[in-house]
């Protein structure tokens, strides 16, 4: 079997994960808070080559890493929206740890804890916040939280390092709870931050990574065909 069918079959494989990345980019262009995935691409040598006698260098897609770039920041003037000035994460309760995300438009829930992405928001300490039901909650730009002017809380603010995983599309984790630092950044009011992902370039890069595979597909057709031409021409000897 011809070693450019292998080499395509790997082009292919590669540009089908770029696809699937950029899709969900696309999807999620107007979600709030959402941050994009970007792979990363490598060759490399066929086991048993070397740099100085490679014929065949394959293509993979290697890593897919959140890009955590902030995205555009949008006024809406609600009070229960809040984001961080700089650019850190409010943090969320889950059940594996505290997760992080830039959606911070806030809710009550009926127990009165007070929720953003659809899970608790924590406190400096890590725990979740929550009023006495039936009171009227507010945010300051320092993010103490207000249940009828009583103190209840402050928002946790958290810094992250080293890589994060996307658990839902405004939601990150990072792999280890000890990446997280406490931030002092303020919260701006009244504002929300979209996804760093626009429409545009999702579609440009979908075209492109189509066009690619498109590409590896035809290669791939082409060697097997000439595979095929080998074998008939093998067989009439």
């Amino acid at each position: 079997m011809s070693d450019g069918i292998y080499v395509s079959m790997n082009g292919a494989a590669a540009r089908m994960e770029q696809l699937d990345s950029v899709s969900d980019n696309l999807a999620n262009a107007q979600t709030p808070g959402f941050k994009a995935e970007r792979p990363a691409f490598e060759a490399f040598l066929a086991n048993g080559d070397d740099k100085g006698s490679a014929t065949k260098v394959y293509a993979a897609a290697v890593s897919t890493q959140v890009d955590l770039s902030a995205g555009q920041v949008v006024q809406t003037g609600d009070m229960m929206d809040v984001l961080p000035s700089g650019r850190s994460f409010l943090g969320v309760q889950t059940s594996n740890g505290i997760a992080l995300t830039r959606a911070g438009h806030l809710t009550v829930d009926a127990n009165g804890t007070l929720t953003a992405a659809g899970h608790p928001v924590v406190d400096t300490e890590g725990q979740p916040i929550v009023a006495p039901v039936g009171t009227v909650v507010s945010v300051q730009p320092s993010g103490t939280v207000y249940a009828n002017e009583i103190r209840i809380g402050e928002i946790g603010r958290f810094d992250v390092t080293g890589p994060v995983d996307r658990i839902a599309p405004s939601l990150v984790a990072p792999h280890d709870q000890k990446q997280l630092t406490a931030s002092t950044d303020t919260l701006r009011v009244g504002t929300m931050e979209t996804s760093n992902s626009s429409a545009l370039e999702a579609a440009v890069q979908m075209i492109t990574a189509q066009r690619h595979f498109d590409a590896s597909i035809q290669a791939l057709q082409t060697y097997k065909k000439l595979d095929e031409k080998a074998t008939d021409v093998g067989r009439i000897r």
